[in-house]
């Protein structure tokens, strides 16, 4: 016997909590959802994280909207687990945070003043490293940073805690030695044809010029991104240009290829 759908249009967040318990209802639920859980559902969540983000810098309001729907769909479904595991519940998440949240800014629900909005930066971390140690014993200061974060965005936010404890480099000028020693290691590896010096001297590599790209305020995921999207282009400008001139990129030796390189850069460059 089929469910009656939740009607949206009266409490959207009281129907698409009824939505998922329908989905996962162990009878006459959907054989996919129910059998999911926490660790299969995680990579959906992740990429739905992305997928809000690329809408974002698409500046597509309509795609947006679809998207945070995805990922509100996504803390519904592990809230739903959770509840049906008898740990918490949907409310109780968001109970939490928005504890959490009034916790985190005294400034406005409180007494307490800043003078600038770094003061207002520097409280909001000393109170989330005041929450971390109530959770652990023996805390330490990288503790708490996700393990699912995109690396180089991990890696920012690990140097930004060892920053906080005074490990870092003075300004962006210091980092150029670091980069020249790791770039000399795996220059070594390499002579050596040392696979596994190789892959550790490649991530020491990419860690020193993480650290460059914090010294000068540059958000290195968002920087890789744009010079993804760039690559495309140039890619598939050299790929049209070819075909224009009734040939096949993958025939074309390494010199012609770069010729091609190089006209689509100019000519995008004059589109600019």
């Amino acid at each position: 016997m089929p469910q009656t759908p939740p009607d949206p249009t009266h409490d959207p967040m009281q129907a698409l909590l009824q939505l998922m318990e329908a989905l996962r209802h162990p009878e006459r639920g959907c054989l996919w959802d129910i059998r999911q859980n926490f660790a299969s559902i995680a990579p959906y969540t992740i990429e739905e994280a992305f997928e809000v983000l690329d809408a974002i810098e698409r500046d597509d309001m309509a795609d947006l909207r679809d998207e945070l729907g995805d990922l509100l769909f996504q803390v519904v479904y592990h809230a739903r687990m959770a509840e049906e595991a008898g740990h918490f519940d949907f409310y109780d998440v968001a109970r939490g945070v928005v504890e959490k949240m009034i916790r985190r800014h005294p400034h406005v629900f409180g007494e307490v003043q800043h003078a600038n909005e770094a003061a207002i930066k520097a409280a909001w971390e000393a109170q989330k490293a005041d929450e971390r140690a109530d959770k652990q014993n023996q805390p330490s200061a990288l503790d708490g940073v996700a393990l699912a974060l995109p690396a180089l965005t991990r890696a920012v936010k690990l140097e930004k805690r060892a920053a906080r404890v005074g490990f870092d480099w003075p300004d962006a000028e210091a980092v150029f030695p670091k980069i020249d020693e790791e770039l000399t290691e795996l220059r070594e590896g390499i002579a050596a044809q040392d696979t596994a010096n190789i892959f550790e001297e490649v991530g020491d590599v990419l860690f020193a010029m993480t650290n460059l790209a914090r010294k000068l305020g540059v958000d290195p995921e968002a920087a890789l991104r744009a010079s993804n999207a760039k690559f495309e282009l140039r890619f598939k400008g050299m790929e049209s240009l070819a075909l224009g001139e009734g040939r096949v990129l993958a025939a074309m030796d390494a010199h012609e290829q770069e010729v091609l390189y190089q006209r689509v850069k100019l000519s995008l460059k004059k589109i600019i």
